[in-house]
């Protein structure tokens, strides 16, 4: 299903972006005075992170950044007995985990939030995937993701069976309808592209109408995106653009809609509800403290 595993995806940029995500998350949390009160820092504690319902995991190697964030050296430490990527059912248990009590008291909220958000989006993409699948469309997300959480949530995205479109503005450039309206059409837009970078980097184009692909198709541009086309207009758009161009439908896509528009052949697919719309899975983390009888 997928290829990238978290360490992959996670390393330069990426992973700065996770460590930060990591630290406002405690940090909005503070100190927990009320489990440093009653258990100090040495009270020895285990956990289980359980799944409550089906659903595809994601984030669990996050798990063990936030109980080191928490605090770093103090013996903390997280098994994980499911991979990312993977179905889990419910009752299953996907980590153990031991350490000081008030360290995972701590983390118990940031692990579950991270696991929860990304396994949902996971979950939600792998649905949509597997509609997909037997088409020649591939499934993409889009910059509908949460500030701040991008990468993790397109991570998550990977993991349910989805691929990336772009990660930030600079990955591809894409003429949308204000900068076209702004530039007075496609072609001069495409002119200033360029115009302004060498080597210019590939170019998608944004299409309202036929007329649109048209023009954008006589500039052998990398990739037109069909805007919000009604299923009768599709066929037809797909039809005007020339070999050698990428094809995208985006815009208003869901289960009901998708396998008209996969049957209609495009080579891409764009849903922004896989990450700005997708519901948490359910998990629960059963903490065992030290003096509670189990």
């Amino acid at each position: 299903m997928h290829t990238t595993t978290f360490h992959d995806f996670f390393q330069g940029p990426a992973l700065e972006f996770l460590e930060r995500a990591v630290r406002a998350a405690l940090d909005e949390d503070g100190a927990d005075l009320t489990s440093l009160a009653v258990f100090g820092t040495q009270s020895p504690a285990r956990a289980e992170i359980v799944a409550k319902q089906d659903a595809v995991v994601a984030g669990l190697p996050i798990g063990p950044l936030v109980l080191d964030a928490v605090t770093p050296g103090a013996g903390a430490g997280m098994r994980l007995l499911a991979a990312d990527g993977r179905t889990v059912r419910p009752g299953q248990v996907v980590a153990e985990i031991h350490g000081p009590a008030s360290t995972l008291l701590r983390a118990e909220r940031v692990v579950l939030n991270f696991l929860t958000h990304l396994s949902g989006i996971a979950t939600l993409t792998r649905t949509y995937a597997d509609a997909l699948r037997g088409t020649r469309t591939t499934l993409l997300d889009t910059r509908k993701t949460l500030p701040g959480l991008r990468h993790v949530e397109k991570y998550a995205v990977l993991m349910g069976g989805g691929k990336n479109h772009r990660l930030s503005l600079s990955d591809m450039l894409m003429l949308k309808d204000n900068h076209i309206d702004q530039a007075g059409g496609i072609a001069p837009a495409v002119a200033r592209l360029r115009a302004a970078y060498s080597p210019c980097p590939p170019i998608e184009v944004e299409c309202r109408t036929l007329a649109e692909v048209r023009e954008a198709a006589g500039l052998g541009v990398a990739r037109i995106m069909l805007d919000n086309m009604a299923p009768e207009a599709l066929a037809e758009a797909l039809a005007l653009v020339p070999p050698g161009i990428e094809t995208e439908v985006s815009g208003g896509v869901s289960l009901a809609t998708l396998a008209a528009i996969a049957q209609a052949g495009p080579d891409f697919v764009s849903v922004g509800r896989l990450t700005h719309s997708a519901p948490a899975a359910d998990f629960s983390m059963r903490i065992h403290l030290p003096g509670r009888a189990q």
